[in-house]
């Protein structure tokens, strides 16, 4: 039987196929040797209402991303390596005491350039108990076989589908190919859903298994956003449930490059979305109330939950 964790050397887990030898401390362009390293696991209250409910979602922060988007407001663990390194065994550990804090599921954020690591740590929570969902909360740049890796442990995706002009993503993300990648993906994480049984729902109505796709409208790219949805409703239709999000905050960068970027999403720019949303038939929509980017939250990206024997 093949090392799974030989997938971090000549690395391909990601779209950017960087082949750097993470095994041998090369970071990749997602930033990450093969140290597996969180910068936070804690309760989330902050996601859908699917996602979060009342008692919140046990929400593991990754550090690193392939993606390198000009506005993110993680940088700290996206771009800047904040974080501690852990072993596979604290991670199934983590899982579990997230769980016994009442979590409805383990919200993994942006994990999947640590998939092998991610997929070792879910059988041995699974094998110790582990009996809430596995979500996978992704930026949607997501390479095939990395999905399907994933596949095997997460029962719930929440994906972003973030551009549907090649030359946007280009700029913003620096990332030609971001919407190809995420349809083929998307299409992906649907085909694994319906496998398993397709979209569950418990009585008190948190999501058990299915997709669910998220797309944060940006200021000054409304055509770009209308376009997305229609992408999303000619592969999936009402297969997926679909979160439009208002909360784009600038960040330090964005305000110093001026331009549409550096303020908010209007109240008229985000009407226009939802309402194209809405014309085009989705049944399962999720929106946000006015006020959000103000009451935006980013949590603290200070090992919280991370620490432990298994460190």
């Amino acid at each position: 039987m093949s090392d799974p964790m030989r997938a971090y050397q000549k690395c391909v887990l990601c779209p950017r196929k960087c082949k750097a030898y993470r095994l041998d401390g090369k970071a990749g362009i997602c930033g990450s040797t093969s140290a597996l390293r969180i910068a936070r696991a804690a309760l989330h209250y902050w996601e859908e209402p699917p996602v979060s409910g009342e008692v919140g979602s046990g929400a593991i922060f990754f550090s690193g991303c392939p993606l390198r988007c000009v506005f993110c407001q993680n940088h700290q663990i996206s771009s800047e390596g904040q974080g501690l390194e852990i072993s596979v065994a604290r991670l199934a550990k983590i899982m579990l005491e997230l769980e016994g804090q009442g979590a409805l599921n383990i919200n993994l954020v942006t994990p999947s350039h640590f998939a092998p690591h991610v997929v070792e740590a879910a059988r041995l929570a699974r094998n110790e108990g582990l009996s809430i969902p596995l979500l996978c909360n992704t930026s949607g740049y997501e390479s095939p076989q990395t999905i399907r890796m994933l596949s095997e442990v997460v029962d719930v995706w929440l994906t972003d589908f973030k551009y549907a002009d090649p030359s946007l993503a280009a700029r913003l993300s620096g990332a030609r190919d971001y919407p190809q990648i995420a349809k083929e993906a998307l299409s992906l994480m649907l085909e694994s859903t319906q496998s398993k049984g397709g979209r569950l729902v418990s009585n008190d109505g948190t999501m058990e298994r299915g997709v669910i796709v998220r797309h944060l409208v940006l200021p000054g790219e409304v055509a770009d956003s209308c376009a997305v949805l229609d992408l999303v409703w000619k592969l999936c239709g009402n297969a997926v449930d679909l979160s439009i999000m208002n909360q784009y905050t600038p960040n330090e960068r964005c305000r110093a490059q001026g331009g549409p970027l550096s303020g908010a999403l209007s109240d008229e720019e985000y009407e226009i979305v939802l309402c194209h949303a809405d014309d085009l038939g989705f049944e399962r929509l999720w929106w946000q109330q006015g006020g959000t980017v103000s009451e935006s939250f980013v949590p603290a990206f200070d090992a919280t939950g991370v620490r432990g024997p298994e460190l």
